[in-house]
């Protein structure tokens, strides 16, 4: 599967899935977005303290400050990044991921979880560097690919004779 396909399925995905499934996939994806360990590596002039701080209470907090806490901890995170264009990466996927659920967290828009479950490939493929002709060769991909179509679509490999215990 090339990057294209892996886009328009992860899309057919995310718009097919019931709310229940949508919200359990999103809740998921943007706690793997914002661990802790992707905040390691900011260094100490990217961001003001109480930037740092405000990006350290909405990670550890996400899944319950409400869509208006997370709007203000993102004010304070934004009006606190100190350099132009050269985040750390961990940082910015954090940042990122919060933007997104906030947006679906206040639009409830699946077009917010399509872009979580995109960082999360680019997460992975980050650590891994995924062949664009064969992004789901390397088995990390796979696994993430796997994570996104279990939580998004679980009946789909119980109908292709693929499920797992």
């Amino acid at each position: 599967m090339d990057y294209s396909e892996l886009e328009a399925e992860v899309l057919r995905l995310v718009a097919g899935a019931t709310e229940g499934g949508a919200r359990a996939f999103g809740e998921e994806t943007v706690t793997r977005l914002v661990r802790p360990e992707l905040l390691l590596g900011a260094a100490e002039d990217e961001l003001t303290e109480e930037a740092r701080a405000a990006l350290t209470t909405a990670c550890a907090n996400v899944l319950t400050i409400s869509a208006a806490e997370l709007h203000d901890n993102l004010a304070t995170i934004y009006d606190g990044i100190l350099v132009e264009d050269d985040l750390d990466p961990g940082v910015l996927t954090a940042i990122t991921a919060l933007a997104h659920w906030k947006s679906y967290l206040e639009q409830n828009r699946r077009g917010e979880l399509y872009e979580l479950a995109i960082r999360s490939i680019e997460d992975v493929d980050h650590e891994v560097s995924a062949d664009l002709d064969d992004f789901l060769a390397a088995p990390e991909m796979a696994a993430e690919y796997e994570r996104i179509r279990r939580l998004l679509d679980p009946g789909a490999g119980r109908e292709r004779g693929i499920h797992r215990e």
